[in-house]
């Protein structure tokens, strides 16, 4: 996603989460002035922003580090283990080298001593733009990947089904087709017969139906 990209599909979605309110007021009228970006959400502590963002789905959350509840930091793997395509921008007071390298280790992109400027803030949004869009670039790869993967996997589970194969491959596609909760019912039926050929009795973790 590059600023074109945000022209053509609209403004940078921002969550703004600081439990101080004059950070919070300072922060959102930085942004204001920012052109093809806009404030979806405000939050008062981490938990707050976890909930906001699984509503807003804001493209960049802006995480002060200690708030209450929860802090910056585990608001922020909380964010990511559901929106992974999801940029970080940290503030703090203070720049601890321990708390930089921590928030790096986990995907946090921009670290932002207080008080920042209106062009530091804007200078940080810019850089995670385009790391966010490497980072989408390799989320839709993987995903893509996936797919063409169960694409594969069905087509032979479709040949070894019209040969009537039970032998060890065949059962470790099948059991691989098994294994997505939302998987087509002829696959288990098809593991099921395997596993009654061959009088396994390592089937009831794929044919159990809770």
């Amino acid at each position: 996603m590059t600023q074109n990209d945000i022209s053509k599909k609209g403004k940078l979605r921002i969550l703004i989460a600081d439990d101080v309110h004059e950070t919070r007021r300072n922060t959102r009228l930085m942004i204001a002035t920012m052109d093809n970006v806009e404030v979806t959400a405000i939050a008062s502590n981490g938990v707050q922003a976890v909930e906001m963002t699984k509503e807003y789905h804001p493209d960049i959350v802006v995480l002060d580090i200690n708030m209450p509840a929860m802090d910056g930091l585990t608001a922020y793997k909380h964010i990511i283990q559901e929106y992974p395509g999801t940029g970080c921008i940290i503030i703090s007071a203070e720049s601890d080298p321990a708390t930089v390298k921590a928030a790096t280790s986990i995907g946090i992109q921009e670290y932002l001593v207080k008080p920042f400027t209106t062009d530091e803030l804007e200078a940080a949004i810019k850089r995670v733009i385009v790391l966010l869009s490497e980072t989408r670039k390799k989320i839709v790869q993987s995903h893509q990947a996936n797919l063409n993967n169960i694409v594969y996997l069905k087509q032979v589970a479709n040949d070894y089904l019209k040969e009537g194969r039970t032998d060890d491959e065949a059962i470790q596609i099948f059991e691989r087709l098994a294994a997505d909760p939302q998987c087509d019912v002829r696959w288990l039926e098809a593991l099921a017969m395997i596993y009654a050929v061959r009088g396994s009795g390592g089937s009831s973790k794929f044919l159990r139906q809770d």
